[in-house]
């Protein structure tokens, strides 16, 4: 099995078929490669690009843009995000299409939770990866 959580410290002698539970709270926030936008890993999958991830974007943060090449959900927990074509406000689910690209936006902070089926592509000299 190529899915896992990276810093789960207790998954390693797991049967291969055994439920993992991840204890978010003791996990660190990691930086991501764009300034104000934290993460802690949930789930991965390198063979297929699986993520999803609790993200934590601090008031004014801002991905630049990139395309989904896959579809994008996020339920956000708190705050807002927006971009061009509209706000996802805390306790509300956005969903975007493979191919659309956009620069999401966070003017007061989020929290939110991303499930991506293949990672995004970058976009521009801010591009990370």
């Amino acid at each position: 099995m190529t899915a896992h959580t990276p810093k789960a410290a207790n998954h390693g002698a797991l049967d291969a078929l055994a439920s993992r539970y991840v204890d978010v709270n003791a996990m660190e926030w990691e930086p991501t490669p764009y300034p104000g936008v934290e993460w802690k890993v949930l789930l991965k999958d390198e063979e297929t690009g699986l993520l999803t991830a609790l993200f934590k974007w601090a008031p004014g943060s801002e991905l630049p843009l990139h395309e989904h090449v896959e579809i994008e959900q996020t339920f956000v927990l708190e705050g807002s995000i927006e971009d061009e074509e509209g706000v996802a406000t805390a306790g509300n689910f956005v969903w975007r299409p493979a191919g659309s690209r956009h620069v999401a936006r966070s003017r007061n902070g989020a929290l939110l939770l991303g499930t991506f089926l293949r990672p995004n592509k970058f976009f521009g000299r801010e591009a990370a990866e």
